[in-house]
């Protein structure tokens, strides 16, 4: 048939396996129980979409986003069951995405990548719509391939096309910045490629506070990347303009209120280092500018260079111009102050090249109120820390008590997890390494189930205490290899970023029935579900007949020779305040579990007893023992007989 039919998808998840499409009508549809709505719809051939599959990949998004991207959707692997990665009909693929920050320097882009892991950007044909019942952002595409699909924000690329006659152009990203091309600059027609990457407005305030170039640097230019493809040189100087906006103290009372205005009306992240509106073209330059002096470095031979032979002139309204006579792949032009070296800049540019690549990131764990095994691990923009603990408030999640660590990440870098002390992590991948992959754009987390390792550790505090360590893995690194010695190597290589402090409730143990021994006898025994059953030597009647004997100064003597540890005692000091037996028990107990199965515990309890004064209770115990000897014996021959 040479119709086609709507395919609706959603993402089958990992853990429910995959499924296919499966015919219902002209509508074929599949729906995942975690997500209950939609997560991709696919126009097909009949004969293409009965074989199709979709499945989540999101494990693979820190492989997908490179250099300069952030990821705005999930990450969705299409396949077909018999194998075929290409298609001779186009199929149009729609995904939904959401941008939380928007950004009008990027472009929204669909990134495909096919099986041979080769990389394809592909202009939506519209970013909105209706599907599935509601109206959103979807990101349509028509393709001839299968592979990994994913919605992404790129640096706008502008192309434009040099005559000989010459041009003079303003990108559209922002029009102050103008490449003005004389005519005869190139001997033939040259296809230019440009790129804007703003200067947050913060950058340099951050880098000032431990990079002492940075103080010198009153404000910054965009970064932009200029491609000539043609191998041909500039015949004639290219006269480039770009916006560097005076330092604060030197603005007109009018560009302040203006800058004010449009820093209330621009969304958050938006705002940037020279973005600010600039006056009329009547505003005079002021006289005093002209002592700041504006410093152009560009890239060259793989590395940043200040390129002391072009003259950059002040402008009007805080512009900069100046002109090449060669080609420079990346320029970017600071406004210093009058006494700065402009040789320190290029050790500076490191800094803001690597700073204006990654973001400030505060790492959270919280844990269920209520359920305190129940616990979530986030990674959040450090400016957006209080709307984001206010919705997993929200959802259920306390407070963090301390103030969250704040470490660098680069979009898609991964963190990974590891457990220390008395707390570890549980469930269906427990042995599996957990990682967290960033993305500006995404919510990051991660779930846990905590457990502690040791029910009778931490025995001074009412908590069980562990902490959780993130580790930074290096990009393109693979993590994890299916054991706990390969993820123990993996974590040895790489160093700690930060350690987040966890603990979880003490709470006493479940009372068992017991033959001998009821729960109404000791009802605050806090170790009531570790007791050994009668028909051990030293059995729990025993130790309950011993503890409720022997008086303080018999326990004062008696704890010191047993080999307790002082935490054990002051534990179960706070367990049972008021009742000595009960402590003496939970200790007795304690003493026992941590003998080898083979030592005679009878003779070791009877020899203490002995050197602390009280050979009474030694000779009693002793008979006592040969009484449950003749005790076992009996039930032995009973067994026997039946």
């Amino acid at each position: 048939m040479s119709c086609l039919c709507h395919v609706a998808t959603a993402i089958a998840c990992r853990e429910l396996g995959c499924s296919g499409f499966t015919s219902n009508s002209t509508s074929l549809g599949l729906l995942s129980s975690r997500l209950g709505h939609a997560s991709c719809y696919v126009t097909a051939p009949v004969a293409m979409a009965q074989g199709l599959f979709c499945e989540e990949a999101d494990d693979l998004s820190a492989l997908l986003v490179s250099e300069r991207e952030e990821l705005v959707s999930r990450v969705l692997r299409i396949r077909h069951v018999g194998g075929a990665t290409k298609t001779t009909s186009p199929l149009s693929v729609v995904l939904p995405f959401r941008v939380r920050y928007r950004c009008g320097h990027r472009d929204i882009m669909v990134k495909v990548i096919d099986e041979d892991r080769r990389a394809s950007y592909v202009h939506p044909i519209a970013t909105e719509g209706a599907y599935g019942g509601e109206r959103g952002s979807f990101a349509e595409v028509r393709v001839y391939m299968l592979g990994l699909f994913a919605v992404v924000l790129c640096l706008r690329k502008e192309h434009f096309t040099v005559p000989t006659k010459g041009l003079s152009h303003r990108l559209s990203v922002d029009t102050r910045i103008c490449l003005d091309y004389p005519p005869c600059c190139f001997p033939a027609p040259v296809v230019v490629q440009a790129m804007v990457q703003p200067m947050e407005g913060a950058l340099l305030s951050a880098l000032r506070s431990h990079c002492d170039a940075a103080q010198a640097v009153l404000s910054s230019s965009p970064l932009l990347y200029l491609s000539h493809p043609s191998p041909q040189p500039l015949c004639r100087p290219l006269t480039l303009t770009l916006p560097c906006p005076p330092g604060p103290d030197k603005r007109r009372p009018e560009e302040e209120a203006g800058s004010g205005q449009l820093a209330s009306a621009t969304p958050i992240g938006a705002m940037t280092l020279y973005n600010a509106r600039v006056p009329s073209a009547s505003v005079k330059l002021p006289a005093s500018l002209s002592t700041e002096p504006l410093v152009l470095l560009g890239w060259r031979e793989g590395q940043w260079m200040v390129l002391d032979d072009v003259a950059v002139r002040n402008a009007q309204n805080g512009l900069a111009s100046f002109e090449l006579v060669e080609h420079v792949e990346r320029l970017i032009v600071f406004r210093l102050i009058p006494s700065a070296r402009p040789s320190l800049l290029t050790s500076l540019m490191g800094d803001v090249e690597e700073s204006s690549a990654t973001t400030a990131v505060s790492l959270v764990l919280l844990q269920k109120q209520g359920e305190p095994q129940q616990a979530v691990v986030v990674a959040v923009l450090t400016r957006d820390l209080d709307g984001d603990l206010g919705r997993l408030c929200a959802e259920g999640y306390s407070n963090p008590s301390d103030p969250p660590p704040t470490v660098a990440l680069r979009e898609g870098e991964q963190l990974q997890l590891s457990f220390s002390g008395n707390i570890t992590s549980t469930g269906h991948n427990s042995s599996a390494t957990r990682r967290i992959t960033f993305h500006k754009q995404r919510e990051n987390r991660a779930f846990l189930t905590l457990c502690e390792v040791d029910e009778f550790g931490n025995y001074s505090s009412p908590h069980y205490r562990g902490t959780v360590i993130f580790h930074r893995v290096p990009k393109g690194r693979p993590t994890g290899c299916g054991n706990a010695h390969c993820d123990m190597v993996d974590r040895a290589a790489l160093p700690p970023v930060c350690k987040l402090p966890v603990t979880l409730p003490k709470v006493c143990l479940a009372a068992r029935r017991h033959t001998s021994l009821s729960s109404c006898d000791f009802p605050h025994c806090p170790v009531w579900g570790s007791l050994h059953t009668s028909a051990e030597l030293l059995s729990d009647d025993i130790l309950l007949w011993l503890a409720e004997e022997l008086v303080e100064e018999d326990a004062a003597s008696l704890l010191p020779r047993l080999g307790l540890r002082r935490g054990a005692v002051q534990r179960a000091r706070q367990l049972s305040p008021d009742r000595l037996p009960d402590r003496l028990l939970h200790l007795l107990v304690l003493w026992r579990r941590s003998l080898p199965a083979i030592a005679d515990k009878v003779h070791m309890l009877a020899r203490h007893l002995s050197k602390c004064g009280r050979t009474d209770l030694s000779r009693e115990l002793l008979l006592r023992r040969g009484g449950n000897r003749e005790a076992q014996e009996k039930q032995a021959t009973a067994r026997g007989t039946l």
